[in-house]
């Protein structure tokens, strides 16, 4: 169980390590430090409901089961902490969010007094590590101690789990996939753990033994649905620059096929190579180089190929924008093969413009490197570089 509880904390505290990637903007986002305020409490809970930390917390403070109160204070910050983030997650009025944050505050302080208090009032001087909830289920203060706890992280999951149904149907990608998997991670809380509890102390009120449900089935279910809530807050706030990092890693090995056939006209001074260098960065200095090798080429255009390739197309039923891209990179392989064979620029060259030339971003040179792909006579220039480019560029 040390294990379950321990990797369950470990997962949690990484997610926060993740959210905090940027801590001087962080730190000024109310929704990123509620978000891991409620995924460190996360963490705390299971640290503090390990056998092995009850075991040290009650020979440190020297009162059998002080680990108790410690824990399901923390369970009550944990339930806080959720509502919390709800609220500032979805946002309003500053003056209103303030408001219902202190009052969630101000609720779940009075538990954790009330459970502290009670604490002090019981009579539990046998130390138990796992099986606390059952052993005292009968005994005063202690019995409602724990039934105040229990209903405290219920009430604060129902509202979650309302609100998830809620908000899911009004939102769309990431935030919604979040949700989904917040609801996910809820309700086996609600039904592996909660669920399991009530049971099993309700078991010991009627003179049963269900304590198997409380100590072997609560923990790890409760376990993988915090896991799974994590993921929910972590997913919608990561989405964005995964995304960015795969479109980029994406785009960068799509325009392969164009940077092979243009990059020994390519004058643009070359990076270090680092294997750590984001996506983003490759692909920005990718799409800068190909720019490059377009202007050092430009004298090389012929409008004879550009005009027979179109043609082509065209008699091949291929769309207006598709017959332009087809005869565009017959021009583009044309003359990167004549600056390859160290011919002399073209007395008239080409006016014309690249569509890729026209359009902001790497789409359209996408488009121009995927045709150059499935242009049969578009292939690689030879190795040797094109130094009669790069020479008259320098020059």
């Amino acid at each position: 169980m040390n294990l379950v509880v321990y990797l369950a904390a470990g997962v949690f505290g990484l997610s926060s390590v993740l959210l905090l990637r940027r801590p001087r903007t962080a730190v000024l986002d109310p929704l990123t430090l509620s978000t891991c305020a409620a995924i460190v409490l996360g963490a705390l809970v299971f640290v503090c409901s390990a056998p092995l930390t009850l075991a040290a917390v009650n020979d440190l403070t020297g009162i059998p089961n002080f680990g108790a109160p410690l824990t399901y204070s923390m369970i009550s910050a944990y339930s806080c902490a959720l509502i919390v983030l709800l609220i500032n997650w979805r946002g309003g009025p500053r003056a209103r969010v303030r408001r219902m944050v202190l009052r969630s505050v101000a609720a779940y302080g009075l538990l954790i007094a009330a459970v502290v208090a009670l604490f002090a009032r019981a009579d539990a001087d046998t130390e138990r590590l796992t099986d606390l909830d059952t052993y005292y289920a009968n005994t005063p203060y202690m019995r409602e101690m724990i039934l105040l706890y229990l209903l405290g992280h219920s009430a604060a999951t129902l509202v979650m789990c309302a609100v998830c149904v809620k908000w899911g149907r009004e939102v769309t990608g990431p935030l919604r996939a979040g949700l989904r998997l917040i609801l996910a991670g809820l309700l086996l809380d609600v039904v592996g753990f909660q669920l399991a509890k009530y049971t099993a102390v309700a078991a010991r009120w009627a003179g049963g033994d269900l304590d198997a449900l409380s100590t072997s089935v609560a923990p790890p279910l409760a376990s993988l649905g915090a896991l799974l809530c994590s993921a929910g807050f972590v997913v919608p706030r990561l989405w964005p620059a995964a995304a960015a990092h795969w479109h980029g890693l994406r785009d960068h090995r799509r325009l392969e096929p164009l940077w092979s056939l243009v990059r020994s006209a390519s004058t643009a001074p070359r990076p270090p190579a680092a294997w750590w260098q984001p996506p983003r960065t490759r692909l920005h200095w990718r799409e800068v180089s190909i720019h490059d090798a377009l202007l050092a080429l430009a004298p090389y255009f012929d409008d004879r190929v550009r005009a027979r390739a179109r043609d082509a197309a065209l008699r091949g039923g291929r769309p207006p924008h598709q017959a332009r891209l087809a005869a565009e990179a017959a021009m583009l392989a044309d003359a990167a093969r004549r600056a390859a064979a160290g011919e002399e620029p073209l007395d008239a060259p080409s006016a014309h413009r690249l569509h890729a030339t026209e359009v902001s971003g790497t789409s359209a040179l996408v488009e121009l490197a995927q045709e150059l792909a499935r242009s049969p006579g578009a292939g690689a220039v030879p190795a040797r570089a094109v130094r009669a480019v790069q020479g008259r560029a320098h020059g």
